[in-house]
């Protein structure tokens, strides 16, 4: 005996008129029940389950609509499909706002009944296979292309392909394919490793590279500044391409966008990516030009991006941009952020606008000291859907809305993304050393080749000099650095967390969406 492929309920009190319809969906697989009112249909669904139920609108008694309701009252679950001769708009109305899976009008072929019938019962697995077969068919192809000698964006065109997959199957899961993806993805970052360590060094000496840190304002912003256009530069620190492309949609019922990309400094952390953003210059400028920032830097302080309201104002003066009025407003807590959103009419006259928001960096440091934010948050797609909840609700969202309506271009980026670490290895370093999990600078610094990138000059990678001997360890893949003391802890500690500072996809290619309001 075939398998059924699905109970259908078909109340319509005009039901022996449609035997024709019936008889074709039962050979099709289909277990058919009729009846022809409303309470017999709700006496049905009190009964007996079905995955699925055709109602018409028009019968005595109990309309289709008041039918609709009591059955969604008892299996809210339950896909219905109203199937009748009006074509009244109220009605379509009430029947979009109960939520049927679709709307048929009369007459209709069986063909039209099955279409809609497969559609609703059938299309979650249609999906999941022609999710599969295309992956499988992708993985192909990018596993050739990444044995190629491909350019950066190409890089870029291969992490966006990976990421749109990543997406795919947070809705699909049940494809079985998310490891074979998260170990492709794993492949593809170990071969960008080698691609950074052959150009990395060349772009930070030349001026046809890719849109660094430090070229993110004079590229994307500057441009705008000089016609006298108003800009809102908005960074959203440790902020993910998967991430932003999680969020993306709400976004763009208010704005048109366009998506390119900068690539994060290394090392891949807040100190260096974006205070180089805001300054418009390499780390070894920066910390040149400010000594003040060069002291925090080497005193390790706790905040190392106090200065980025000047660094800001020096480089749009550099742009020979004097007259341009400039906020720029750093927001660590919600509170904080309800506030400005409070207050953002008070900033529309501004003509560049500059906020950094912290919250999906505070929200992986915070997933390491918390057991259930660990179990909230166990992964990649986790970490995405976080996200997500949370930019829904955020006075973000809000600040954006209004932002679309007031003839601001939006410039929505990170200064870096991180990695979900989990090799912990062993590093030598003295007391001095800087505390970064992904990367180090001091003296003594010691790590196999193939876990980090040893830096031992730091003026060829444009990093400053703190100290006498100074050089940089920068994690590779997803490494993460221990010392011989308290190993045991701080390896329980950071392994399956997120970190930055070091060289993956995640970390260094960094979305820059430009959006201008769509109203």
């Amino acid at each position: 005996m075939s398998k059924i492929r699905g109970k259908i309920l078909w109340v319509d009190d005009e039901i022996d008129h449609l035997k024709p319809h019936i008889l074709f969906l039962e050979e099709k697989g289909y277990q058919l029940t009729t009846v022809t009112n409303g309470r017999d249909a709700i006496t049905m669904v009190e009964q007996e389950s079905f995955h699925l139920a055709l109602l018409d609108q028009f019968m005595p008694g109990m309309d289709g609509m008041d039918t609709l309701r009591r059955i969604k009252e008892i299996k809210p679950n339950l896909p219905v499909i109203m199937i009748t001769k009006s074509e009244e708009e109220w009605l379509m109305d009430e029947a979009i706002s109960e939520k049927v899976a679709q709307f048929l009008i009369k007459p209709v072929n069986p063909t039209q009944i099955f279409m809609a019938c497969k559609q609703v019962l059938e299309e979650n697995k249609i999906l999941e296979e022609k999710a599969t077969s295309g992956y499988l068919k992708e993985f192909q192809d990018i596993e050739f292309k990444i044995q190629e000698q491909i350019t950066i964006t190409e890089w870029w065109e291969l992490y966006n392909r990976l990421v749109k997959w990543q997406l795919e199957f947070d809705v699909r899961r049940d494809t079985g394919l998310g490891k074979i993806l998260e170990e492709q993805i794993r492949t593809c970052d170990r071969e960008f490793i080698h691609f950074i360590e052959d150009h990395y060094h060349d772009w930070l000496w030349t001026e046809n590279r890719p849109p660094l840190s430090v070229d993110l304002i004079p590229r994307f912003v500057v441009p705008l500044l000089k016609k006298d256009e108003k800009v809102c530069l908005i960074v959203v620190d440790s902020l993910r391409h998967d991430q932003f492309m999680t969020i993306m949609p709400e976004i763009s019922r208010y704005f048109d966008i366009n998506v390119h990309y900068h690539l994060s400094l290394l090392p891949s952390a807040t100190p260096f990516s974006r205070n180089a953003i805001f300054s418009g210059l390499f780390p070894d400028e920066f910390a040149g030009k400010y000594p003040h920032q060069r002291e925090a830097m080497m005193n390790h302080a706790d905040s190392l991006n106090q200065f980025e309201a000047k660094f800001l104002e020096d480089q749009i003066k550099r742009n020979k941009i004097s007259s341009a009025t400039i906020h720029y407003h750093k927001i660590w807590q919600p509170g904080e952020g309800r506030k400005f959103q409070n207050r953002i009419s008070e900033f529309m006259e501004v003509q560049m606008l500059a906020i950094i928001v912290n919250f999906v960096d505070i929200l992986a440091h915070k997933r390491s000291e918390s057991d259930v934010l660990k179990e909230m948050v166990p992964d990649e797609s986790g970490y995405r859907q976080a996200v997500k909840t949370w930019f829904n609700h955020s006075w973000l969202f809000k600040t954006l809305i209004q932002l679309s309506e007031s003839g601001f271009t939006v410039i929505l980026t990170s200064d870096h993304g991180s990695i979900r670490v989990q090799r912990g290895v062993v590093v030598g370093a003295d007391r001095e050393t800087s505390s970064g999990v992904r990367y180090k600078y001091g003296r003594n610094l010691n790590c196999k080749d193939k876990n980090a990138m040893v830096i031992k000059k730091p003026a060829d990678y444009r990093l400053p000099e703190l100290g006498p001997q100074t050089n940089y360890l920068v994690a590779k893949d997803d490494v993460y650095f221990l010392y011989p003391t308290q190993y045991h802890q701080y390896q329980s500690l950071y392994k399956g967390s997120f970190q930055h500072g070091g060289i993956s996809m995640e970390e260094m290619l960094v979305p820059v969406a430009v959006m201008k309001g769509s109203g």
